[in-house]
């Protein structure tokens, strides 16, 4: 039997799935079942007829969960096959990219710890002023930059601003003056600004959104470890003999190596699952249709980017709640990737070792953010776990905070845990974001303007700063009341999608078919604004 598969190998929606794409005499919609009952939906549906309302009962049944779902055995293993092929070529290959925009963001800290500051003759607060600057290119120009990447095609976006970052990486290593420094993280900051909103739109292309969460974990894992790897990599160039200093050496390694990958990109990087090169004829076409089944809507998208999606997502209450909670959950990696070899050698550890310590909290967050995004994905829910990661994160502060500063392992073991929950808010708040945002152009600004949350990076970059070590009592302090001003925030926008849905469920059940067949068919509300669309809790 030949491994290619055909058309019957892809039994997409078939007369016997209730994914089928309904033809003009079909019912198009979803339905929240939460708070009401099929029963009493039928029953106020007055104008149909038995047959009808025997359909509509199937219609409610097959909704009662929002998304894509493979339904017979076939079309499983097509579903599941299709994956593993985008987990192969999709996820590892942003997230290599991803890994290196991590090390550019943190080698700064790690070549602190080698003297690039006295090497060079600098101000003490010198890294801390390039580092907010950094931010101040970094923040306004994420909406732009994906926008952009948006108009000229994501995958050759992500190879042209990772080019970019990479050769302004390699020229850290011949900065001689704070104005070159600053100037240099002024123009990485606008290189790195559209990365991670490009990056996770592109990667929500390819994925229904039950599945999607694990995979932003996947490619956040990289961002994860960079921390970690980055120590090693630093330790391993601080120890190079040369006519360099060993900062130098870890600039020029990571910034060749950054160039080499972003010259790969446009070449291994497929356009949209339809242009998959690795992908058959059947399997492309299997690809495209279960997105848009998945988007829960019947009308078709361009997939380009429109003034409608800019000033819906401009409008998306949604986002603006969501943003301070975000910018709160960012102060811990944005803070700790540039400053936690600081703290870790005010602890006591010299400047090789401080690196290497750093390392298995790095590795330990990895694992974490696998665990609870496999778990969300699994269980269909975002918000609880959500919740567990910033939880984890308060009682690491508390712990980091409370043990006195001689307890080195102790305050070493809070920090660990601190970082065990750390990485774990943004896939998962990532992936729900993109589940509730159907619309892949207004999909792509939301999550750009969801990068904002980056703006914790300012605030990590001015609190923890010198002054306040070895200790860094206060900056942990500050983001220990942050972090529970984010929990508190997870909570709110929750409640409002939980009510938006219950409301819209009470508007469903007074329509008839006709009503719902317009409702969803009329482009009057758009993408998640349709009274049809169930919001992901």
């Amino acid at each position: 039997m030949s491994s290619t598969p055909s058309e019957k190998d892809i039994p997409i929606h078939n007369e016997q799935a209730h994914h089928r794409i309904h033809d003009e005499n079909a019912l198009h919609y979803e339905v929240i079942l939460e708070d009401v009952q099929v029963e009493q939906l039928v029953t106020e549906v007055q104008a149909v007829d038995e047959a009808r309302a025997n359909e509509l009962r199937a219609e409610l049944a097959s909704s009662s969960q929002q998304g894509y779902h493979p339904i017979t055995p076939e079309e499983k293993i097509a579903h599941d096959r299709l994956n593993r092929k985008f987990d192969l070529m999709v996820v590892p290959f942003t997230a290599l990219i991803y890994l290196f925009n991590g090390l550019d963001r943190s080698n700064v800290g790690n070549a602190v710890t080698n003297g690039f500051i006295t090497d060079l003759n600098l101000p003490a607060n010198a890294v801390n002023t390039a580092t907010t600057l950094f931010f101040a290119t970094y923040v306004p120009c994420m909406p732009i930059s994906a926008s952009i990447g948006k108009k000229v095609g994501q995958s050759y976006w992500l190879g042209i601003i990772s080019l970019c970052w990479g050769i302004l990486t390699l020229g850290h290593a011949f900065v001689k003056t704070q104005g070159q420094l600053i100037a240099i993280r002024l123009l990485i900051g606008v290189a790195e600004s559209g990365f991670f909103a490009t990056a996770t739109s592109f990667i929500a292309l390819y994925y229904p959104r039950h599945n999607l969460a694990l995979r932003l974990a996947f490619f956040y894992f990289a961002f994860a470890i960079a921390g970690g790897f980055g120590g090693l990599i630093a330790y391993g160039c601080f120890t190079i003999n040369g006519k360099l200093w060993g900062w130098q050496y870890l600039f020029i390694i990571e910034g060749v190596i950054s160039i080499t990958i972003a010259c790969i990109a446009p070449f291994w990087l497929p356009k949209s699952p339809g242009t998959a090169w690795f992908l058959t004829k059947e399997e492309r076409h299997y690809a495209e249709k279960r997105m848009i089944i998945d988007s829960a809507s019947n009308i078709e998208s361009t997939g380009r980017l429109s003034r409608r999606d800019i000033l819906e997502a401009c409008m998306d209450w949604k986002m603006w709640i969501m943003l301070p909670s975000n910018i709160f959950a960012t102060l811990g990696p944005a803070g700790f990737s540039i400053f936690f070899p600081v703290v870790v050698k005010g602890l006591g550890y010299t400047g090789a070792i401080a690196n290497l310590m750093t390392v298995p909290p790095y590795v330990i967050g990895a694992i974490t953010v696998l665990c609870m995004s496999y778990s969300s994905d699994y269980f269909r829910e975002r918000t609880v776990h959500t919740l567990i990661g910033v939880t984890i994160v308060i009682i690491g502060l508390a712990l980091a905070i409370g043990i006195p500063l001689e307890n080195t392992k102790g305050r070493y073991g809070g920090l660990v845990i601190l970082l065990m929950g750390t990485f774990v808010s943004t896939p998962i708040t990532t992936a729900w974001i993109a589940g509730n945002t159907p619309e892949p152009g207004k999909r792509t600004v939301v999550l750009a303007i969801n990068g904002w949350g980056n703006l914790g990076g300012i605030i990590g970059s001015e609190i923890y700063i010198p002054q306040y070590g070895p200790d860094y009592r206060y900056p942990l302090t500050v983001s220990l009341i942050m972090l529970c001003c984010c929990w508190l925030g997870y909570v709110v926008v929750h409640l409002y999608l939980r009510l938006t849905n219950m409301r819209r469920a009470k508007l469903i059940a007074r329509m008839t078919p006709e009503e719902l067949e317009r409702e969803n068919k009329d482009d009057k509300r758009y993408a998640d604004k349709k009274l049809t669309f169930v919001y992901g809790l």
